[in-house]
């Protein structure tokens, strides 16, 4: 098993130690996650083209949702713990 390791304590996701705790996660460039609903993520990693980038500063992690927003994935990525 790999360790996703997240800072952004805000997430619903995230853990204590860092750990990013979804099941999954989807990361793509900037651009293509501002043009897809938040809805499409790593269950449909399929749907998404490869999105070639020149640096970490234009990636983005599609799985972040608000921690307390009441906002639970539509779909289908879990808390794992």
């Amino acid at each position: 098993m790999s360790n996703i390791y997240c800072s952004v304590n805000t997430c619903h996701y995230w853990d204590k130690g860092n750990i990013c705790a979804a099941n999954e996660i989807m990361v793509t460039s900037d651009n293509l996650a501002a043009e897809r609903p938040d809805t499409l993520d790593a269950p449909n990693h399929a749907q998404f083209p490869t999105t070639p980038v020149d640096d970490c500063m234009a990636t983005c992690c599609k799985t972040f949702v608000r921690k307390g927003s009441g906002d639970e994935r539509l779909d289908g990525v879990k808390k794992t713990t």
